[in-house]
């Protein structure tokens, strides 16, 4: 028996660490395409959802903590460039108010 809830600790521990890794590449992806997509348009994506009729990516990922396309995005009036004419999204953090296997807040990534 004690192997037993060992190895479902085992498998939630590494289903944790596959979501965690596949948050990190999100959330990369995401701010990624943010600042060139502000480059290139000289203006922030007002949505995500701007992001996928220019062509940066194909569908909003899902969070993977929370299962759904639902992520916090922070608005800025703040520019990149002297070129860039409309403000908006500077920054794309985790929707889920859980806590890492490091300790830390997912929303603070």
């Amino acid at each position: 028996m004690i192997w037993v809830r060992h190895e479902k600790k085992q498998d939630f521990r590494s289903d944790l660490r596959n979501k965690e890794g596949t948050l990190r590449q999100d959330l990369f992806t995401l701010r990624n395409v943010i600042s060139q997509y502000t480059l290139d348009k000289q203006k922030a994506p007002q949505t995500l959802e701007d992001l996928i009729p220019a062509g940066y990516i194909k569908t909003v990922p899902k969070d993977p903590l929370t299962n759904e396309a639902n992520w916090t995005t922070d608005q800025d009036d703040s520019i990149m460039t002297v070129d860039q004419k409309e403000p908006g999204i500077v920054d794309v953090p985790s929707s889920s108010n859980l806590s890492a296997s490091d300790g830390t807040a997912y929303w603070s990534w």
